[in-house]
């Protein structure tokens, strides 16, 4: 017999309407980081231009193939083109956490890849210690912060997924010692990681990426969307042509310019809001003294950190789906997900009662069926493409450059001998399949967090098959 639903902390204990009302009443639809960070122009390519490396995509993965293949070899003209502006998009969209990860999370590598699961493990922190090197080496202005990351069980049947994780760099906490450290009354247990993650400003970083790759030599293009690829040397854009030994595609959650790649992903709309600054009292409401990135232990979950400037970006839960896979910016605008932040935000902080936010937006994620990125090579290995990331890239895009640029000059490394990085994800299905499917998911992860976490066939058959969605 199915256990029946149970409501979440969410809604047992959610703040007044006149609350979140006059919370939301002054926000913008305006993402906050970019506002934050106003960063350099680059022309559009003209003519015709001719280089060794071409780099399709100005977001994180993009900017980290350029820039790491003029460090390997400075001699080699390598031209980077962007659609609009440099981390636009979900580079410059998300909550920047920067984690270790490769797999999305210990249980979702377990279980894919079993056998070399410690490898990745060991490959993602060593991806994560490059990473703040680089950072450090260039003087990126990123607001780099290795604090660590807290994961919080709201509800009882949580905790012992937390108990599980427990190991030497991460430390279980039990109900008070998690809200002495957080205060929020929702908390039931934390897991207190110390090394495998950091946050960063997401537009800074990419900005400071784009930065160092000019003057590391790189040539930036925006405004030059690529049409075609043609054989992966001769690309075609608008405005002119560029002709490459080889191509490094980094275009991730829009429509990939290799047919094979057009189902492997899916656009899943994220939301997000920022806070005004927080004031000292307020601040002493809640503590977070070590200023943790925090994700709680349901399906529908949400992350949540502070900023530079005390600000709490607080966003996840809802991720929607929109029928034929299309990235459009009337979909950023969804009162009734922003209204559900809002409530959920003073849940867990109802100490705040009176702030206000600041910023309100959203970003398309590029989702695959295994939750994580996925790499190869078409084009008689003149072409590499990295995509997949599933809402957890601002790390494991930078392994994802290594790939590609190991994939284009035909290495055998122990990234490329990985089965992670040779195998790739069941692809999703055509409409109106696909929307089906997705839409039945959400409703059953949901269904899922209101009854203890047990999944239900559905699910379970999924699990079984190798597909997945996240929220």
């Amino acid at each position: 017999m199915s256990p029946s639903r149970t409501s979440t902390v969410f809604e047992r204990q959610r703040p007044a309407d006149s609350v979140v009302r006059h919370a939301l009443a002054p926000s913008r639809q305006a993402v906050f980081w970019t506002e934050d960070a106003p960063g350099d122009h680059y022309p559009r390519l003209r003519g015709d231009v001719s280089c060794d490396l071409a780099v399709v995509g100005g977001g994180y993965t993009g900017l980290w193939t350029a820039l790491l293949a003029k460090r390997e070899d400075p001699s080699a003209r390598v031209v980077l083109l962007e659609a609009r502006r440099v981390g636009w998009a979900a580079s410059g969209r998300n909550g920047g956490f920067c984690e270790a990860s490769l797999t999305h999370g210990e249980d979702n590598g377990r279980t894919r890849w079993p056998g070399e699961f410690d490898e990745l493990e060991r490959l993602g922190m060593s991806n994560l210690d490059e990473i703040e090197a680089i950072v450090s080496e260039l003087g990126l202005d990123a607001e780099f912060e290795r604090n660590g990351a807290l994961d919080v069980a709201t509800e009882e049947y949580q905790v012992e997924g937390l108990r599980e994780a427990e190991g030497p760099d991460a430390t279980l906490l039990d109900r008070d010692a998690v809200r002495a450290l957080v205060n929020s009354p929702t908390y039931e247990a934390g897991l207190l990681r110390r090394r495998d993650s950091a946050l960063v400003h997401p537009v800074k970083l990419a900005r400071a990426l784009a930065r160092a790759c000019v003057d590391a030599g790189v040539e930036i293009f925006e405004r030059t969307p690529v049409q075609s690829i043609g054989d992966g040397t001769v690309l075609e854009t608008p405005t002119g042509t560029l002709r490459s030994k080889h191509t490094a595609l980094a275009t991730n959650v829009f429509p990939s310019l290799l047919r094979r790649n057009r189902l492997a992903t899916v656009p899943v709309y994220d939301y997000v809001l920022m806070s005004e600054p927080l004031s000292a009292s307020q601040r002493a409401a809640i503590g977070w003294e070590g200023r943790q990135g925090i994700g709680d232990s349901a399906n529908q979950f949400h992350y949540y950190r502070l900023t530079a400037d005390d600000r709490i970006l607080f966003g996840g839960y809802d991720a929607i789906y929109h029928y034929g896979g299309r990235v459009r910016s009337a979909y950023e605008d969804r009162p009734e997900t922003f209204g559900r932040l809002a409530s959920h935000f003073f849940t867990t902080f109802p100490q705040l009662e009176g702030l206000t936010f600041t910023n309100r937006w959203a970003g398309a994620i590029d989702t695959c069926s295994r939750f994580c990125a996925f790499f190869g090579s078409a084009r008689q290995g003149r072409v590499a493409y990295a995509a997949g990331y599933t809402g957890l890239g601002v790390a494991a895009t930078h392994f994802g450059a290594k790939v590609m640029l190991d994939l284009l000059a035909g290495r055998t490394t122990e990234r490329t001998e990985l089965e992670m990085v040779r195998t790739r994800p069941i692809p999703f299905p055509p409409e109106p399949a696909a929307s089906i499917g997705i839409n039945l998911t959400r409703w059953s992860l949901d269904q899922s967090d209101h009854r203890a976490g047990r999944r239900n066939a559905f699910l379970r058959t999924l699990d079984a098959v190798g597909l997945g969605f996240d929220s």
